[in-house]
């Protein structure tokens, strides 16, 4: 069980939390509203109804001790001054919400960790699964470089990984190939053979896997 601290509980801050503590983690709730923090009290370990802005507040809870510091706050200004305070108080590590890609690099200048997304991250997985016939899920992994899910090509039912030579082909590796829903083989061996409505998770840059969605 890990420990985390979710400040802001907007939409997104609210999802984190509570879906952190259906994982079976400890997780303490900030939050300035009170209907906010009253609206997840079941759902997580603690919730403090207080401005995090207020460095009292981030000290009084022992930032330092928990493993990770979550910042969703929607304002800019409120965001960064958070993110700076938890790293002059020794947050061990820090992700923050970002609305731009500006607002992220002066997060990351101030102390963040990882800053993250959500509207862009969610809008380029939809573009992408989109505009391909068979990409079925998008994770953007660096501005090149992702992780997709493809439905099989219907010519490689029957042939195996390395008869395919996918990674010589195409330059891509395959991480893991589901079977159903509650089956999936990770890392398949060479002589796995593909079977029929199989899904492929493959890794690679964005150019080779749009190379290997083009496949029939």
């Amino acid at each position: 069980m890990k420990s985390f601290i979710v400040i802001g509980l907007g939409r997104f801050g609210t999802a984190v939390a509570e879906e952190l503590y259906s994982l079976g983690h400890e997780v303490l709730a900030i939050d300035s509203s009170e209907s906010a923090a009253q609206a997840v009290a079941e759902t997580v370990t603690h919730t403090i109804i207080a401005d995090a802005k207020d460095e009292a507040v981030l000290e009084s809870v022992g930032v330092r001790n928990f493993d990770s510091v979550i910042v969703c706050m929607t304002n800019i200004e409120d965001s960064m001054m958070i993110t700076l305070m938890l790293k002059e108080l020794g947050a061990k590590y820090i992700v923050a919400k970002a609305r731009s890609s500006q607002h992220s690099k002066m997060l990351k200048l101030i102390g963040a960790d990882r800053v993250i997304f959500p509207e862009h991250d969610m809008g380029c997985r939809l573009a992408h699964t989109l505009s391909s016939r068979r990409a079925l899920d998008f994770i953007e992994l660096a501005p090149d470089f992702a992780i997709v899910e493809l439905t099989l090509p219907q010519s490689w039912v029957g042939k195996t990984l390395a008869g395919v030579g996918v990674r010589q082909k195409f330059g891509v590796n395959v991480l893991a190939v589901r079977r159903s829903s509650t089956e999936v083989v990770v890392s398949p061996q060479a002589d796995y053979v593909f079977r029929e409505n199989e899904i492929l998770i493959v890794a690679g840059e964005n150019k080779k896997i749009q190379k290997l969605e083009r496949q029939s």
